[in-house]
């Protein structure tokens, strides 16, 4: 532990050292951490850096030992946050502590479920507490481990604005050649900080080997960062920006009206397909969506995955635009209009 720590001492940026001392893995003879024994190198750890330490809890019993043991931080992992009574046997085993704690998003992008942890967490009286967006699982994340989901994390920040967000982009990542250019976005995006992961060997980590980083590749890509500003007021902006902000106002205010008369068709078309006895969803239609849309994108030099995502969300309401008309026809029927 004191080996991948010692390289960084002096790094000023650094705000606690994080280590896993219990690790959940899907396969049962997987390497899941050392356990309470290596608590104390943790601890010993944080004192050779003069920083709070950090672990991951997943049981009340990880929870007594952590405190026992002078644990400064908690996290809660993307696997635990999904459960609620999990995260509620452990913020009950943290009641009345004076610790901070950090809960992940869980694997799958839902915020309600995400919030909920961070509540319990609130109810039960833990003052310092904040969240730590690391992405999603998915099929299609290439080239990423995860999905990143940004907007999951934006949500967040708007709707508990004064929670600290920090970004984990080892874990979105997968990968080390990726972690800094992702750390970049996660600060662009107005995160809070960034939850890195870093050994002394990491072609022989025991864990997440891929995308861990040695201490010097640490400290370079933590120099390689740029810090740029937000800005809160118009007259802070520079007018070349104003003046395509505007562009793009007006463009919306067109795709507003463009999208409300499109909504408007798809009302008609739900009122013939009743008419018709034809189901409001027509496989052999969606999948011609998706295709000529797509080499419109093609044509335009449009990313076509960009496309395909925003005709998802269209057509997701779309079909919901229908869902109320065959409604609203069954409940005049039912009125005897």
């Amino acid at each position: 532990m004191l080996a991948a720590v010692r390289p960084l001492k002096g790094v000023k940026s650094l705000s606690a050292i994080r280590a896993g001392v219990w690790k959940p893995r899907t396969r049962p003879d997987s390497f899941e951490g050392i356990g309470v024994q290596a608590l104390p190198w943790l601890v010993e750890a944080g004192a050779e850096l003069d920083l709070p330490v950090c672990t991951e809890v997943a049981k009340p019993e990880h929870v007594d030992a952590c405190l026992k043991a002078g644990i400064n931080m908690l996290w809660i992992g993307a696997r635990t946050t999904v459960n609620p009574f999990y995260v509620q046997e452990i913020a009950e085993a943290m009641r009345g502590a004076d610790v901070q704690v950090l809960v992940k998003n869980p694997i799958h992008p839902e915020i309600g479920l995400w919030m909920g942890a961070l509540e319990r967490f609130h109810k039960a009286g833990i003052a310092e507490l904040g969240a730590v967006h690391r992405g999603y699982f998915s099929l299609n994340a290439h080239p990423y481990r995860n999905a990143a989901g940004w907007e999951l994390a934006i949500a967040l920040k708007e709707q508990w604005p004064e929670l600290s967000v920090l970004c984990d982009p080892s874990h979105i990542a997968g990968d080390r050649s990726y972690v800094a250019e992702l750390a970049q976005i996660g600060l662009e995006l107005g995160l809070d900080g960034l939850m890195i992961e870093v050994h002394p060997d990491p072609v022989h980590a025991l864990s997440d080997a891929e995308q861990q980083m040695d201490p010097e590749q640490l400290i370079e890509a933590i120099d390689q960062l740029k810090m740029h500003r937000q800005v809160h007021r118009p007259e802070e902006i520079p007018e070349r920006i104003r003046k395509e902000r505007a562009l793009i106002d007006g463009i919306d205010a067109e795709l507003m009206n463009l999208f409300g008369k499109r909504l408007e068709h798809v009302a008609t078309i739900a009122r013939e397909k009743e008419k018709e006895g034809l189901a409001f969803f027509q496989w052999s239609r969606w999948k011609e969506v998706l295709k000529t849309r797509s080499a419109h994108a093609e044509e335009s030099g449009i990313d076509q995955r960009q496309v395909e995502e925003l005709f998802r969300i269209i057509h997701k309401h779309s079909v919901g635009k229908q869902v109320q008309e065959v409604r609203k026809k069954e409940g005049e029927k039912g009125s005897g209009a």
